[in-house]
Parts: structure tokens; C-alpha cells; sequence
């Protein structure tokens, strides 16, 4: 199932994607937020599924909806150098242990919202992650246990402000910057999507493609992430865990090569199974 969070008539609402179109489940007696379809668990899940399979249900296009992001969550913890090939085109090694920072609330934007890039700032730049929705509270949780606490999986764009990044080992004031966390236009629930099965993640720079990767190239599976943030942080229901990078973004070209983002260019993240997500810089 694919639900994504997008007004109606000024209200939040939440929506199931169909092959006609997005049906709104808000209208239907469903939560209007997607954290409360997320604690309703699987039973919330089964009740949505048997409403969608009437017909005659009013469907909406997603090209007239204006998106939300996909969750409100309390933590949005961020992954580092998580595909291999990355880490060799910027020149690291591969961590032994996974490494982790962090963005804040308001480092939320949805599909297709603009977002301002500092002019007090330079050196920008795109990440395509797959980003994990947590289900379940999880605190201290193994490997094993991790996938019985996620709900979903959509997309993500890491964006970074390089400079202010390399400020610290923390890259905290490159990361958090208003609306450097782009997330949709859906989530996914994990009974129809398998991130240990090779996914394709894609990145487009104003149409030309920049980054071409595959989760096969992971160093940290999702389920690994999920146990080690847990160790230190009490992940909650809609929590987003971004999974890292695949090669081909600025800062691994080398910098006769490096044309960074800039207002007016258009990303878009796509991975296969879930969708594409837009992102308009200004």
C-alpha cells in the first residue's frame, strides 16, 4: 500500500495511491495524520484496505495535490557513508561501526515544496536516500527484531550545505538547514516493499540523471540501522531514519568538476517501487 499526507480544503488529510488515482481516506472516518494510521498498526492497515476495494470510491490526480510531509516526527536521524561506492568517490573508508547525525523538525519539506537555499552559504548539494518509517517504538532492538518495528519506507533528499559541513566532525550545520530534509510523495508499507532486495535509487539534477545506485551496495541493511540507532535513541512511531547515499553527488567530483546546486535547479530522487520525489530549490 502507498499513503501519502496532502491538504484538502486547507486540512490536512491522508490518502491511499491507487492505479486511478489518490483516494482520501480522511474522508472516509480514517486519521487525518499519518502518525495515528501508523500507531493504528496492522489492524488500521486492514480496515484501510478493506474501505479502498469499493470502486465507486472518488479518486483525486496527485498532480493537483499539494503534498505534506510524509510524517511528523519526533527524531529525523540521518545515516553517513552507508553505500561503498560512495565512501571510495569521497574519498573515506568504509565505517566499521554505523555513523550517525541528525536533522530538525523544521528541516521537513514535501514533494514539490520549494526550498530556499541560504545566500549566506555556498557549496550545495543532493543526496537520493531511501529513508525508513518507523512503526513501532524501538528502543535497544536487535537486527532480528528491527523489522517488525517499521512501518514503511519512502523517499528522501539529504540535502547538504558542503562548507558548513566540513566545519565539524558533527556535520550537523550542513545538514539541518530549513527544509534540507525533502521526504515522499509516499510511504510504502513494508508488506509490499523489501529493502534487502536490490533497489535501484536514482537522482536527477534538472532532468540529467547524477546518481545511479543500488541498495545491494549498502554497508548497513535497514534492519542493521534500525538496532544501532535504537542503542542510543528510543525511535517512536514516525520517526524517519535516512539509509545514506549511492555515488555521483557533487562533492565526490573533483572540484575542477563541481557545478553545485544553485536556485533555480529542480532535484528529483526516484526509487523503484516507491515513487519520485521533487524538489524545487529557490
Amino acid at each position: 500500500m502507498k499513503l501519502c499526507a496532502f491538504f484538502n480544503d486547507n486540512a490536512a488529510c491522508v490518502g491511499v495511491k491507487t492505479k486511478h488515482g489518490i483516494i482520501n481516506i480522511t474522508a472516509l472516518g480514517f486519521p487525518s495524520c499519518m502518525n495515528e494510521i501508523i500507531s493504528g498498526g496492522d489492524d488500521m492497515l486492514r480496515r484501510i484496505e478493506s474501505t479502498i476495494l469499493d470502486s465507486t470510491l472518488s479518486k483525486q490526480s496527485e498532480d493537483n495535490l499539494v503534498f505534506l510531509p510524509v510524517t511528523e516526527p519526533k527524531k529525523i536521524i540521518c545515516k553517513g557513508l552507508n553505500y561503498k561506492s560512495h565512501a571510495e568517490e569521497t574519498g573515506q573508508s568504509a565505517p566499521d561501526d554505523p555513523v550517525f547525525f541528525c536533522k530538525f523538525g523544521d528541516s521537513l519539506s514535501a514533494h514539490k515544496q520549494p526550498v530556499t537555499l541560504p545566500p549566506w552559504l555556498d557549496a550545495f548539494d543532493y543526496e537520493a536516500e531511501l529513508v525508513i518509517v518507523i512503526g513501532k517504538p524501538a528502543y535497544n532492538v536487535t537486527p532480528k527484531e528491527a523489522y517488525a518495528h517499521i512501518f514503511g519506507y519512502t523517499c528522501g533528499n539529504d540535502l547538504s550545505a558542503r562548507k558548513a559541513q566540513a566545519l565539524s566532525s558533527q556535520w550537523l550545520c550542513g545538514k539541518a538547514l530549513p527544509g534540507f530534509a525533502p521526504v515522499g510523495p509516499y510511504v510504502v508499507t513494508s508488506d509490499s516493499f523489501n529493502p534487502d532486495n536490490p533497489t535501484k535509487i536514482h537522482c536527477k539534477l534538472n532532468g540529467m540523471a547524477v546518481q545511479s545506485g543500488n541498495t545491494s551496495d549498502m554497508i548497513f541493511s535497514c534492519a542493521q540501522i534500525v538496532s544501532a540507532a535504537s542503542k542510543y535513541f528510543p525511535l517512536s512511531s514516525g520517526d524517519l531514519i535516512f539509509t545514506g547515499t549511492p555515488p555521483g553527488v557533487i562533492v565526490g567530483k573533483k572540484r575542477e568538476d563541481r557545478v553545485w546546486l544553485s536556485p533555480g535547479d529542480v532535484v528529483d530522487v526516484i526509487i523503484d517501487e516507491i515513487g519520485t520525489l521533487t524538489t524545487p530549490l529557490i
